[in-house]
């Protein structure tokens, strides 16, 4: 069995097989072009749009959850990278719920649940997410499939950035010294 493998596979490997194909193809591309005299045909795949994934509405976080997540939400107008700002306010009807602006855009965002334990406010039916970490916050949009604002920063964050800079935190690759042997 093991000599017929073998053998199979010199002779497909040998110029005989290779020529059959090559042979092949010239034919192939033969009817192409006669079947198209005179229209240039371009062998480019014309790739598929992309199709952005509509935002699924994460978890909402129970009462007892979005009280503690409503206390650390930073509120105010913050400054964002290109000159961007984003202002957050408590929504007056609810002291869970958040209005967050940007130019003509306006959100009713609601905490969620963070496997992370970043603060995190979503506007599902506008396919909307305020992501809040200790240093930045940003504002993204699952529906347009970008972030609309980035590196936005309240005082409190922008404290946080500052002393990150003077105290880097350790790298992930940054681990305790390895005993050489």
């Amino acid at each position: 069995m093991k000599k017929y493998l073998i053998a199979l596979t010199v002779a497909l490997m040998s110029g005989g097989f290779a020529a059959s194909v090559q042979a092949q193809a010239a034919t192939e591309q033969k009817k192409t072009q006669t079947k198209h005299v005179g229209k240039p045909q371009s062998r480019i795949a014309k790739a598929a749009p992309l199709a952005v994934a509509a935002m699924v509405p994460s978890a909402v976080a129970d009462p007892q959850q979005q009280d503690i997540v409503a206390d650390q939400v930073h509120t105010g107008r913050m400054v964002c990278e290109l000159n961007n700002f984003v202002t957050v306010t408590p929504d007056p009807q609810s002291s869970t719920r958040f209005i967050v602006q940007m130019q003509k855009h306006t959100y009713h965002m609601t905490p969620v649940v963070s496997p992370t334990g970043a603060i995190r406010l979503e506007d599902a039916q506008a396919g909307a997410m305020w992501l809040q970490l200790s240093n930045k916050s940003m504002l993204m949009n699952s529906k347009l499939g970008q972030r609309m604002a980035d590196e936005c920063q309240s005082p409190a964050q922008m404290a946080v950035a500052e002393a990150m800079k003077l105290a880097p935190p350790p790298g992930l690759l940054d681990g305790p010294a390895i005993a050489k042997k």
